[in-house]
């Protein structure tokens, strides 16, 4: 919208560069252009602004395909106005010389008309189109079909306006075919997806089996070298024992040998032992028969006096002493 402003009772237009501006007065065009600024009397002028840029127009509608089966369509349509004299000619684009303002609505009757023209080359194609062709390959047919028919139109040059593009967003059945046309697919999926799943399973049993397996066997292996350990420790424990015999006989046999050498040298020790005190009483005896009486005596005496316990103090009663010398008179007086 242009920006108008009031000074001294005129009025002063600025437009944008996208928008073209006719100015008449008088039926004689004064200002023509886009992105004009200029000063006018609001009651001589008259005024139209006609947007020249490139505008975006989304549009849905219904249709009903070959099988009978309604869609539902959405499209977009870039277009532009390149002949903007031609366009304020065939539509109104005048506005207010106050405000700025449209006194009508240009671009509804715009959208109108390329809605209209759209939408009635997008039912003949999907008229003669069956559902699934429709949803698989009909999106590039449709926009084919509204660019070239657009393209056609001798209404949109004959207004001044240019298309741009054609998009087709998408076509779309009602909600219980759509949901009747993806149920196969669905299942299709979901029993792709169960025999994934008994694939995984059956490789996790068939792992889990492998795993038994080969615990079983290392199991029996291992019992086997159990096996073969406890016949070698039985061997070991045989041959230890062995061992041990061989080592208790001759330790034994060496033993006997060392005892019968013993006994041997005390049987021969005490042999000559026995000898050696043989000979010595022998000799004693020798020397104690070739000995006086009175020596013997002497020596039996001093024998018996040397194994006699010590005797400290002697005490003499009187009746002892009496009959003492009692004995020691009598042999004096038998000897007279």
């Amino acid at each position: 919208m242009a920006d108008i402003t009031r000074r001294f009772g005129l009025r002063h237009l600025r437009s944008a560069p996208t928008a073209h501006i006719r100015h008449l007065r008088a039926g004689k065009v004064v200002h023509d252009g886009p992105g004009l600024s200029f000063w006018y009397h609001s009651l001589s002028a008259a005024l139209s602004e006609v947007p020249v840029d490139d505008r975006e127009l989304a549009m849905s509608f219904h249709a009903r395909t070959a099988d009978f089966q309604d869609v539902s369509t959405q499209a977009t349509v870039t277009y532009r106005i390149s002949d903007p004299v031609t366009a304020a000619a065939r539509i109104d684009f005048s506005i207010d010389p106050d405000t700025g303002a449209w006194r009508g609505a240009p671009l509804e009757q715009l959208a109108t008309l390329l809605t209209e023209t759209a939408q009635q080359h997008a039912l003949d194609v999907l008229a003669r189109t069956p559902l699934a062709a429709a949803l698989v390959d009909g999106v590039a047919a449709v926009r084919e079909r509204i660019a070239a028919g657009l393209s056609a139109e001798p209404r949109l040059p004959a207004t001044g306006i240019e298309v741009v593009a054609v998009r087709v967003v998408a076509i779309r059945p009602e909600a219980e075919v759509e949901r009747a046309l993806r149920t196969p697919a669905r299942e299709l999926i979901q029993q792709e997806a169960d025999r994934a799943t008994y694939e995984r399973r059956a490789v996790a049993v068939e792992r889990e089996r492998t795993i038994a397996e080969n615990e079983l066997a290392s199991q029996i292996e291992l019992a086997r070298r159990e096996e073969q350990l406890v016949d070698q420790r039985g061997t070991n424990a045989r041959r230890e024992a062995g061992a041990l015999a061989a080592a208790d006989g001759v330790r034994t046999e060496a033993e006997a040998i060392r005892k019968v050498r013993i006994a041997k040298a005390e049987a021969e020790a005490a042999r000559e032992v026995g000898e050696a005190r043989a000979q010595a009483q022998a000799a004693w005896l020798e020397v104690h028969g070739r000995t006086e009486p009175a020596v013997l005596h002497a020596l039996a005496a001093s024998r018996v006096a040397e194994n006699l316990p010590r005797i400290e103090s002697v005490t003499l009663s009187p009746d002892v002493l009496t009959g003492l010398l009692a004995k020691l008179g009598s042999p004096a007086t038998g000897e007279r």
